[in-house]
């Protein structure tokens, strides 16, 4: 594998898609994978600062982290564009319809490729690809995780955890 950049989106770019990016970025260490995030309504901010303890206490590095919002050129360069919910993965297929074949929510990408070794990271999001339509979505939106947004701490923790989950599976299928 020469390269492999995943890119996470949300809507502000200040609490699930950093969580994601800095949490799979610490999982996967190798420099030929790159991660990325960005959001479909961001402002360049600094991480909210519930976010901020929370990543640090799950094992991620907040340094050096700026809200970014999401451009064509991000999707177009990434290899895997995974969305928080489904508009987020709507909105990038928007900015770049050709990346279509690459991009999914988190949950979606995960139960796609679900009990399966697809070899390398291109591999599986061939195979994500391929399964999609094959395999019915789920009837409620279990393949989003909700914004946190307004939320008390307690639920930015929930949401956080359950990217953390979502995470340490992605990590496991991009470099078993």
């Amino acid at each position: 594998m020469t390269g492999f950049e995943v890119l996470f989106i949300c809507t502000g770019n200040r609490h699930r898609s950093p969580i994601a990016e800095r949490l799979l970025a610490a999982a996967l260490p190798d420099p030929r994978f790159r991660v990325r995030s960005a959001g479909t309504e961001a402002r360049p901010a600094a991480l909210d600062p519930v976010t901020r303890s929370i990543l640090a206490e799950l094992g991620g590095d907040a340094r050096e982290f700026t809200a970014r919002a999401l451009e064509a050129g991000h999707v177009e360069r990434a290899d895997l564009v995974l969305g928080l919910e489904r508009c987020h993965r709507e909105a990038a297929v928007r900015l770049s319809p050709l990346a279509l074949r690459r991009c999914f929510t988190l949950r979606e990408f995960l139960r796609l490729t679900d009990g399966t070794d697809p070899g390398t990271p291109h591999q599986a999001v061939r195979l994500a690809a391929s399964r999609r339509g094959a395999v019915p979505p789920p009837p409620d939106d279990t393949d989003g995780i909700a914004d946190p947004v307004g939320a008390p701490p307690e639920v930015h923790r929930a949401r956080a955890l359950e990217v953390r989950d979502a995470v340490r599976t992605l990590a496991g299928i991009l470099a078993p």
